[in-house]
């Protein structure tokens, strides 16, 4: 079926990838906790879910983390340590590429669970979102995915119906859930993967 109109990226691991562990990393030099325990507090925890749903400020977020883990080092310190996780391989920058190439012929909208420091700084370091209409934050839309709502926000946003939308994310069950919702969803997998499914939907780049 040659109906989609618009196409969603996820951002993390799709766009631009990160690595948590030197983050975690650096920090375990600022306090007496193991990796292990300070993985658990930033990932998938309600502190930070919470503030990846734009629920708590930074200043807030800061101030729980430095009593959770007895951290010895102030905001200043640790914001660059909190930030410089990310970067762009090829497979990035492939995937981008193509993105560039689909905005001539579909709507393209950015669809990603991020905190506010997160995408401050993603936005000044890495050129990824200027070819994207509407950019859909989970922290400036008060909502993470899987919550339906946030499909709901961008299938209004794009002004489609659910099935004319293709959207690729690197997490299964966020995919499941869009799914469930009617958009076309695809688990990224690679840039070549992303072509193969794109096709598949009748998708075309130049």
């Amino acid at each position: 079926m040659d109906n989609i109109r618009a196409v969603i990226f996820d951002l993390g691991r799709v766009l631009i990838d990160f690595d948590y562990l030197s983050g975690v990393k650096r920090i375990s030099r600022f306090c007496d906790k193991t990796p292990q325990e300070i993985t658990s507090l930033f990932f998938n925890s309600p502190l930070t879910n919470s503030f990846e749903e734009g629920k708590i400020s930074p200043g807030i977020f800061f101030k729980e983390v430095k009593t959770v883990l007895g951290l010895r080092i102030g905001f200043k310190e640790f914001l660059p340590i909190w930030n410089e996780i990310f970067y762009m391989t090829e497979e990035n920058k492939k995937t981008f590429h193509l993105a560039g190439d689909l905005k001539n012929n579909y709507k393209l909208a950015l669809l990603s669970n991020v905190n506010i420091l997160h995408l401050d700084y993603i936005k000044k370091e890495f050129p990824v979102f200027d070819i994207f209409d509407p950019i859909l934050a989970s922290c400036e839309l008060g909502l993470i995915k899987p919550d339906y709502r946030i499909y709901q926000q961008a299938i209004n946003a794009l002004e489609c119906q659910p099935a004319e939308i293709f959207y690729t994310d690197d997490r299964e069950e966020l995919i499941d859930a869009a799914k469930k919702f009617g958009l076309r969803g695809f688990v990224y997998k690679g840039f070549e993967q992303l072509k193969y499914d794109l096709i598949s939907c009748g998708v075309k780049s130049n």
